[in-house]
């Protein structure tokens, strides 16, 4: 068999990959948006449909990872097709992950509603849910193109998600010290914020993903400073495609 066949059946294995990888990212955002939609339309409804989604992320996982399995054992890639597979492997992971965190918001929800009605500040949460679940699609397009400069962007917007989650937190500490009644529910809400605080670290990792794959350097624990001087001379490289 020629090397040219071996090249053309590999891209497509890595093709079919990236398809079904974009396809279980788009359902874990599609989950993430369905929670908040539980949370501040109340409904239980919705909030079952997240936890039914959860199912399919995990089988999701599970045939990526036997697919990349396969293809490392039978192929045996070095350097950058390695790096990009170990890499589809944690993107994998990370994604899983978030769902989790959706399903665990889809949880909290149904507690909240068997609680009964609230004065909580529930539409306080909807900005960092946005956030997280645009850092979701952000990471996920930087990796399908392999944009470095698309990755710094989603990295930057960690920090924003993070501002959101310290100004909830501070504002459940206000409510739970003026109505100790509240305790029990506001202690849901911040564990439904931490969820969406924990998605955008999902993201932020995925988005390390692509910098590993493009520049074959570790940033993972670095500052956001760290990581822009480590692809300082992405710019001339331009973005790639799976």
């Amino acid at each position: 068999m020629s090397d040219k066949h071996l090249s053309s059946q590999f891209d497509s294995e890595l093709a079919h990959l990236s398809s079904h990888l974009l396809a279980m990212g788009g359902l874990v955002e599609a989950q993430l948006r369905q929670a908040l939609a539980a949370l501040t339309g109340q409904s239980d409804e919705i909030a079952e449909a997240v936890l039914a989604g959860e199912s399919r992320v995990n089988a999701m996982e599970v045939a990526l990872d036997d697919e990349l399995t396969r293809i490392i054992a039978r192929r045996q890639p070095a350097a950058v097709d390695l790096r990009l597979l170990l890499s589809i492997s944690r993107v994998t992971a990370n994604l899983e992950r978030a769902g989790d965190e959706a399903a665990k918001i889809a949880r909290m929800v149904r507690s909240i509603i068997d609680a009964g009605p609230h004065p909580l500040p529930l539409a306080d949460l909807r900005l960092g849910c946005d956030l997280a679940a645009a850092m979701i699609a952000q990471s996920l397009d930087a990796f399908a193109r392999l944009d470095t400069a698309a990755a710094i962007a989603t990295l930057k917007q960690d920090a924003a998600v993070d501002r959101e989650f310290d100004g909830f937190v501070r504002k459940l500490v206000t409510y739970m010290m003026e109505d100790p009644r509240m305790i029990s529910q506001s202690l849901d809400l911040l564990f439904i914020a931490k969820a969406i605080e924990r998605i955008g670290d999902h993201a932020k990792n995925i988005a390390e993903c692509v910098i590993y794959v493009v520049k074959g350097a570790d940033v993972r624990h670095r500052s956001l400073a760290e990581t822009e001087a480590q692809i300082s001379d992405a710019a001339e490289t331009g973005a790639h495609t799976l």
